[in-house]
């Protein structure tokens, strides 16, 4: 496994699993603590520059680990998951609801989580198994 890969399954699933601690932890955050609306943290420009972050270091992490362990289901898996995010920033709170925007982006996020989980956990067994050392 190349340490490149590695790194990015690494960083896209802190991504996602920040993307999913932002829908559900925000709204609680800004009520109890008001000083913090003037972050603009809930604003669909933070949407746009997670995906901005999250598409770009998927697809590198992804198609790296899946030329290495040749299973393509989870460039798939991972895919389903950045096309819900795509679509949760697309539809938008105006069309599907904040509700829907937020599921969405949830069960997207989880999906490149997963996706770059066996990823990993795949080309980190891959990687012992062309090992030269007894055991």
């Amino acid at each position: 496994m190349s340490t490149r890969q590695a790194v990015m399954d690494k960083f896209a699933i802190g991504l996602s699993l920040g993307c999913a601690i932002h829908c559900f932890f925000l709204p609680i955050l800004l009520a109890l603590l008001p000083s913090m609306t003037a972050l603009q943290l809930d604003n669909e420009a933070f949407h746009l520059w997670m995906l901005a972050a999250v598409l770009p270091t998927s697809v590198y992490a992804l198609t790296l680990g899946c030329r290495q362990h040749k299973r393509y289901r989870l460039f798939f898996l991972g895919s389903v998951g950045l096309g819900l995010l795509v679509l949760a920033l697309v539809l938008g709170e105006e069309r599907i609801g904040e509700a829907g925007e937020k599921i969405l982006t949830v069960i997207g996020a989880g999906f490149v989580a997963f996706g770059h989980w066996f990823n990993y956990r795949l080309c980190h067994a891959q990687e012992y198994k062309n090992c030269a050392c007894p055991g």
